[in-house]
């Protein structure tokens, strides 16, 4: 009988299995010697697809920012800019949750990769247009990848234990209820991340009226 084939090596299926691999045990479980090995394949043969382990990591992380949805910033859609960046806001944290561990890596920026810069020039395209300087719109691109890449980064209910015990009255008269955090840690922590990204995008929304506000005064002063 003939032998089975083996799948054959490809950069995406190296990405795919690189992906999986830090998804379940974290960035510090990948070596190109554990990754040759779930692949089954010798180590050297990954370096005709990828020159280091940066590289590869870098790979990951770019197929992560491909699963963000940049639909709301299309030149034809009919949200403004701050439901935009709100809907926005919610595909990349939803992203970013599905792959916690990869977190580190794209919080660091896109570098050179591919899709992370479609979603830099996406927003910064998105927010010229509606009429923000290019300097502002740089820093609400730059204040957005802190938002979220931050309340992704680990969950605020996960970090309270469940042990009614561990929160003594007398030292911390108003944690009676912490104890349950952990159980309600999706609640929690979606909730958290909607007031927060409200009240972001209303004091974005306020200089936005300002600034509108600004330029009509400026303009009435002229022509008087």
């Amino acid at each position: 009988m003939a032998r089975p084939r083996k799948p054959l090596l490809s950069r995406d299926r190296i990405v795919e299995t690189a992906g999986a691999l830090v998804d379940a045990e974290g960035l510090a479980a990948l070596s190109t010697r554990r990754l040759a090995a779930e692949l089954g394949v010798s180590g050297p043969s990954l370096y005709n697809h990828f020159r280091t382990k940066d590289e590869i990591l870098d790979a990951v992380a770019d197929a992560v920012s491909a699963k963000i949805d940049l639909s709301m910033f299309a030149a034809d859609d009919p949200r403004d800019w701050r439901t935009a960046l709100h809907d926005w806001a919610v595909s990349y944290r939803a992203a970013l949750a599905d792959h916690p561990h990869i977190v580190p890596v794209l919080a660091q920026g896109p570098g050179r990769r591919p899709a992370g810069l479609r979603v830099a020039d996406a927003v910064f395209g998105a927010m010229v247009r509606a009429g923000w300087p290019p300097a502002q719109a740089t820093h609400i691109g730059a204040l957005m990848r802190y938002f979220v890449t931050g309340s992704a980064l680990g969950s605020f209910a996960r970090g309270f234990v469940d042990d009614e015990t561990a929160y003594d009255p007398a030292a911390y008269p108003h944690l009676g209820q912490a104890h349950l955090l952990a159980e309600r840690r999706r609640q929690v922590d979606e909730g958290a991340f909607e007031t927060g990204l409200r009240a972001l995008l209303d004091g974005l929304a306020g200089q936005y009226a300002s600034r509108v506000a600004g330029s009509r005064d400026a303009s009435a002063a002229a022509e008087g």
